[in-house]
């Protein structure tokens, strides 16, 4: 960090926020990576999805 303080103030401005952005994409890519590792929403989605069409299909057919 010594030879930070030697640099032009635009280049600072560079390089912190050069590392605040890989920084931000850093963490990004990771939650974007733990999050759409799982496919449980998904499954629960569809599962829900299915039940609603049964219960839908069995009332109107109780309903004949």
């Amino acid at each position: 960090m010594a030879g930070f303080g030697t640099l032009a103030p635009k280049t600072k401005n560079i390089v912190v926020a050069g590392g605040l952005s890989a920084f931000v994409l850093g963490v990004y890519y990771y939650t974007m990576r733990a999050v759409g590792g799982t496919d449980e929403l998904q499954v629960a989605i569809d599962k829900f999805e299915g039940m609603k069409k049964k219960d839908a299909g069995n009332s109107s057919a109780a309903g004949s």
